[in-house]
């Protein structure tokens, strides 16, 4: 399904191997949250998703992993922005902005997708779930 939608909407698109339901376990334990389903579905059947320039539009497990690590460990970002606990990042803008489902009392309890803003550390809804959001970043519907 996932990769029909992109390859519909997205000529220039790829996709790496499917991510295993271990290591989707794996990477929730480590950021402790649960992955709403249609991320975790995503997943295993591609671990990364690109688009047009290589943009990242689904992140594999270990760039989610490590990238939600370092804004939630780092002190630098702890000094300049919010706390990002309550953000599961999966993919960027290209731009320095982030894509991320939003975390409340540590779960994901909505299917709603928000960018995170570098510049200004605003966080604003861009989408009602993970294919809404694919859909409308590939055709331009979304624009940070």
């Amino acid at each position: 399904m996932w990769k029909h939608l992109v390859s519909t909407l997205e000529n220039n698109s790829r996709f790496e191997s499917p991510a295993r339901k271990l290591d989707i376990d794996n990477a929730e334990k480590l950021l402790n949250v649960s992955f709403p389903r249609q991320l975790q579905e995503c997943l295993q059947e591609a671990n990364g998703i690109y688009g047009e320039y290589d943009l990242g539009l689904v992140w594999p497990l270990d760039k989610i992993v490590h990238t939600n690590l370092q804004f939630r460990q780092s002190p630098n970002y702890k000094q300049l922005y919010m706390p990002f606990d309550s953000l599961l990042f999966f993919a960027d803008a290209g731009n320095g902005d982030q894509f991320a489902f939003p975390i409340q009392a540590e779960q994901i309890r909505r299917d709603d997708v928000f960018v995170w803003n570098h510049e200004d550390d605003s966080r604003f809804w861009v989408a009602p779930d993970l294919e809404k959001y694919i859909e409308w970043q590939l055709t331009g519907k979304i624009s940070t």
